[in-house]
């Protein structure tokens, strides 16, 4: 911290014998101050002593703003509001998943003309269409985007949606539909969607083109990292060339659930060097002692490498999917950290709050 000095000296005047009033900067070393009242103070000044009355302020330094380790520059949100969506219109609605999946996933596009904004890793909302049993509209719902910035048509004038389809039996015994899923996996080309948006900044990519990137994701939480992987391994742009390591684990019960593999496949083949692709099926596969597949399960066989890289500062962990998965990846980590004598939950915040450690869950 510094301190400045200003003083208004009564010196004598070249030419009178009064006492004129001047303002004079003097430097710090070349005063000293008697032990004066504090409003008023003798200073000495190259031998001679004169009344002053000093003030001294005290300069707080400038807080030195943050600066983020991801694609935070320009990030635009909440352009539409509720009051005010956005009207776009289903360009595609397919079904992703086998006949046979435990549940129904849908790919969508919707056309946004270049008005939305959004980055890879933000979300949008979506308000169905219609009234809730109250007679007033529908709220909107949060969906993470499943496309890059330049969307599935490479033209920054779409965004895409995967959205499983949400169907259950309550306590009664009867069945109920999800209002937005149902809305959205319903819906046929050319049909109106209010989309709110784009929101969120949580799930943004580094910066940094030579990070590593450990994507955990469970089945339609595979979203913002599809997202991640077309800018990396499937676009060119004059300002981002990934030469990192992309390492994805991708969690489904079935193998008839695993939705854009073709896509990470074609992603491997181009880039083996730089991608590494994990699926863990529960229902279809077991580790050696015989326990289900679920992604931490995964994660286990490769516990020393995902330690030795969380300890770089250059390794991002983003996790997307069903909150039940962020208690069996803590469980892991827990353990190895202990082996170094480390708490998890305390490197853990580190993590988190060096922005390396990424979780979006529901």
């Amino acid at each position: 911290m510094t301190a400045a000095l200003s003083a208004s000296l009564f010196l004598p005047s070249s030419n009178s014998t009064s006492l004129s009033i001047k303002t004079i900067f003097i430097s710090p070393e070349n005063i000293t101050f008697n032990k004066v009242p504090l409003c008023n103070r003798n200073v000495s000044v190259g031998g001679k002593v004169f009344p002053t009355r000093a003030q001294l302020t005290t300069e707080v330094p400038a807080k030195v703003a943050k600066v983020s380790k991801k694609q935070d520059e320009g990030v635009v949100v909440n352009k539409f509001r509720p009051k005010d969506p956005y009207i776009g219109r289903c360009l595609l609605n397919t079904k992703i998943t086998g006949d046979d999946a435990p549940g129904e996933t849908w790919h969508m596009v919707f056309s946004t003309e270049g008005e939305i904004p959004y980055r890879e890793g933000q979300s949008i909302g979506v308000i169905p269409d219609g009234v809730d049993s109250n007679g007033k509209p529908h709220k909107l719902r949060l969906y993470s985007i499943a496309s890059s910035a330049l969307g599935d048509f490479g033209d920054s004038k779409t965004v895409s949606l995967c959205v499983k389809r949400l169907v259950y039996t309550n306590d009664k015994g009867e069945i109920v539909k999800g209002v937005c899923s149902n809305f959205l996996c319903d819906l046929k080309p050319g049909a109106e969607v209010k989309i709110t948006g784009p929101v969120g900044k949580e799930m943004l990519m580094p910066k940094d083109p030579n990070a590593t990137v450990i994507m955990l994701a469970t089945e339609t939480g595979i979203a913002p990292f599809r997202g991640f992987l077309w800018k990396m391994f499937f676009e060119k742009h004059e300002d981002y060339k990934f030469n990192g390591l992309a390492w994805l684990f991708l969690g489904v019960p079935t193998s008839s659930s695993l939705i854009y593999k073709e896509e990470f496949e074609k992603m491997k083949e181009k880039a083996p060097e730089n991608f590494r692709l994990d699926f863990a099926v529960s229902r279809e596969q077991t580790n050696e002692k015989g326990e289900k597949m679920y992604i931490q399960t995964r994660m286990a066989e490769y516990t020393e490498e995902l330690w030795t890289l969380l300890k770089k500062d250059n390794t991002f962990v983003y996790m997307c999917g069903l909150k039940g998965m962020e208690q069996g990846i803590d469980d892991i980590m827990t353990s190895l950290a202990e082996r170094d004598g480390i708490s998890w939950a305390d490197y853990k915040k580190q993590l988190k709050k060096a922005e390396q450690w990424n979780v979006e869950v529901y």
